[in-house]
């Protein structure tokens, strides 16, 4: 896929409050999107990083620059965007604020942004914009119909607080930031390593409490983009399995002593008992899929005694919904 990121971070300001953390988020963000976490680190996003460090990234710059990322040809398009946001009170307009942004020109307002995105859509399949800045919930509002958000279809928005908060700014990084951080590097992966913007709110949601800054969350999407991809906590040879293993729904996996490879912590009475090296790889995988979520012993506390017991095992529903996707050969 032809993908492309504008990564910016703003702490220095000529009309406003110096931040601590935007530049050490963007840099953080723009390392995390060229390539992925798994082990080959496949190339991943185009990155454009600019940083008030070494950038100056006035009024001008900021628009010139938002403007070369909407065009062009590009699966996926993503803007990020650390430093002040503001909402206009004469007009309700949000606006990214840039180094020299002040009361005539705060820097480039939220609807113009989305439409440049507008205009792009023939040329641009999915964009998603995030935003650590105050105000940003405000993105993808029409002032003139009050905080109605109206997004067009291929956008996904994803800011640090809401149209009326603010965002915690920080010595290394800013407060949702870091959250974000964290999940790009596999802490909100799916079990095939995906990493997706609705993850990625899911937990930064559930990281930051109700007294704290509140994420926002909106998309128009038919379908989610992945950001970064980590190792998969069950290869998708794992998971395709399951049609045999499981050929129906609320199917119960037979097991027996055979599978359970250490025969020095089985009962005496079943350490005569021979190996037999196919089940045991196949309990070795069971086992892991046991350890995500995907399966469970049946009349048993673990998987240890539902092999040495001779119970059964099966899918739980996150594991039936794997089953079915590898059924119709979406795996």
């Amino acid at each position: 896929m032809k993908k492309r990121a504008l990564v910016i971070g703003i702490d220095k300001y000529d009309n406003a409050a110096a931040l601590q953390g935007c530049v050490n988020d963007a840099k953080a963000i723009a390392e995390l999107l060229k390539r992925d976490g798994t082990k080959g680190a496949e190339k991943n996003f185009d990155v454009r990083l600019l940083t008030s460090d070494k950038d100056d990234i006035d009024s001008a710059r900021l628009q010139a620059e938002i403007e070369r990322l909407f065009k062009g040809k590009a699966d996926v398009a993503l803007l990020y965007f650390a430093g002040h946001g503001v909402i206009n009170p004469a007009t309700e307009a949000g606006h990214l604020v840039s180094q020299d942004g002040k009361k005539s020109n705060w820097g480039m307002s939220f609807q113009d942004i989305l439409a440049l995105q507008k205009q792009a859509q023939k040329d641009i399949t999915a964009t998603v914009i995030v935003l650590d800045t105050c105000n940003s919930g405000a993105m993808g509002e029409v002032p003139a119909i009050g905080t109605a958000s109206i997004i067009e279809n291929g956008v996904t928005i994803l800011t640090s607080t809401h149209r009326d908060g603010e965002a915690m700014d920080g010595p290394m990084h800013g407060a949702f930031t870091n959250i974000l951080i964290d999940g790009l590097r596999g802490g909100c992966a799916d079990i095939r390593g995906n990493i997706t913007p609705a993850a990625l709110y899911t937990h930064v949601d559930q990281s930051l409490s109700s007294w704290e800054q509140r994420p926002v969350y909106k998309a128009n999407v038919s379908s989610f983009v992945v950001l970064r991809k980590v190792d998969p906590k069950v290869p998708d040879g794992v998971l395709r399995n399951f049609v045999d293993w499981f050929p129906v729904p609320g199917y119960e996996f037979p097991l027996d002593p055979s599978f359970e490879p250490d025969r020095q912590n089985i009962p005496e009475h079943l350490r005569h008992l021979p190996r037999n090296p196919q089940h045991e790889a196949i309990f070795k995988q069971l086992q892991a899929c046991n350890r995500h979520g995907l399966v469970v012993p049946v009349g048993a506390e673990h998987m240890y005694y539902a092999a040495i017991e001779s119970k059964s095992c099966k899918l739980t529903l996150l594991g039936e919904h794997y089953r079915q996707l590898a059924q119709l050969e979406r795996l």
